[in-house]
């Protein structure tokens, strides 16, 4: 099966392609880290959100878009993000076995990220008993 690079535009013309392109990308993951991985990406969406995230890491299959991760993984430092998105970027991609992030790195997230991270941990430990949310 060959692969080559996907031209992803520029930004997503509206919530519903941003949707269409999550679950492309959920449909095609190949194992349950990637998923996770994907799952994490779509619901954080600023990363996702972003031009050059997205040409580094979606890729046109048979079977259409799908997230190659060690693509992103080299480019990481070029893609314009800010601080809590690139720590974000790193867990993301040590869930699927790419760089070495220590899990003490789940400081450098936000209130918005972190409950993302954790579900995403859930997800990967095939645990959906556990809820995130706040506590009252």
């Amino acid at each position: 099966m060959s692969t080559t690079e996907a031209t992803a535009p520029e930004a997503p013309d509206s919530d519903e392609e941003f949707q269409r392109l999550g679950e492309q990308l959920l449909r095609t993951a190949k194992s349950s880290r990637a998923r996770a991985a994907v799952q994490a990406l779509v619901e954080e969406r600023t990363i996702l959100a972003v031009p050059a995230v997205r040409r580094a890491l979606v890729i046109d299959t048979l079977d259409g878009a799908q997230a190659h991760f060690e693509a992103l993984s080299g480019r990481q430092y070029g893609l314009g993000l800010d601080e809590g998105q690139r720590a974000f970027l790193h867990l993301v991609l040590s869930m699927v076995g790419i760089g070495i992030t220590t899990l003490a790195s789940v400081e450098d997230l936000d209130d918005r990220r972190l409950p993302i991270m954790l579900r995403a941990i859930l997800r990967l430990a095939g645990n959906n008993d556990i809820a995130v949310g706040r506590r009252l």
